[in-house]
C-alpha cells in the first residue's frame, strides 16, 4: 500500500472513477463553460478533503478519478461537487436573459466505479476516451 493516505488512526486507499452528464447534454452551453470546470471541481473536492487524480471533460460528459477519504460517503461528494459547481456556474456565468437555476445543470444520476489496483488503467482509459468516441463516431457513419 504504497500510495496510501492516512487520517488520525486509519491508513486508506479509495479511489473512484466517476462518470456524470449536463442534464439533457446541453453540449451548446456545456461546451462555453467547459474549460471553466476542472479548476471549479478541484477546488470543491479539496473541501471535502478529496482529490481529483484524473479528469477528462468531453463534449457531453465528464470522466473523473478522484480519491475519497472513507469517512465521507461517495454519493455525498459527488452531490456536494455537483451541486456547488452549479450553482458557481449559475452565479458566474449564468446570463440574466435566461432562467438559468444551477440545480438543473447536471442530470440526477452517475456511473461510479471503483478502482483497485488497475488505476493506471483507468487513468489511461480517461484519457483517452475523446479519442475513442471520436474514432466510434467514425465508425458508425460507414454503417
Amino acid at each position: 500500500m504504497d500510495s496510501s493516505e492516512s487520517l488520525s488512526h486509519s491508513r486508506w486507499e479509495c479511489k473512484y472513477h466517476v462518470v456524470f452528464i449536463p442534464k439533457c447534454r446541453r453540449k451548446t452551453l456545456y461546451e462555453k463553460l467547459r474549460p471553466h470546470l476542472g479548476e471549479v471541481f478541484r477546488q470543491l473536492a479539496e473541501q471535502k478533503e478529496c482529490r481529483i487524480l484524473e479528469g477528462h471533460l468531453m463534449s457531453d460528459h465528464i470522466h473523473i478519478l478522484i480519491s475519497i477519504p472513507p469517512k465521507y460517503a461517495v454519493s455525498q461528494v459527488i452531490g456536494f461537487i455537483k451541486g456547488k459547481s452549479a450553482f458557481h456556474l449559475a452565479r458566474v456565468y449564468g446570463e440574466r436573459k435566461r432562467n438559468f437555476v444551477g440545480q438543473n445543470f447536471w442530470a440526477r444520476g452517475y456511473f461510479v466505479s471503483t478502482v483497485g489496483r488497475d488505476e493506471e488503467v483507468v487513468r489511461e482509459y480517461i484519457r483517452k476516451q475523446e479519442k475513442e468516441d471520436e474514432r466510434f463516431e467514425q465508425l458508425s457513419l460507414f454503417r
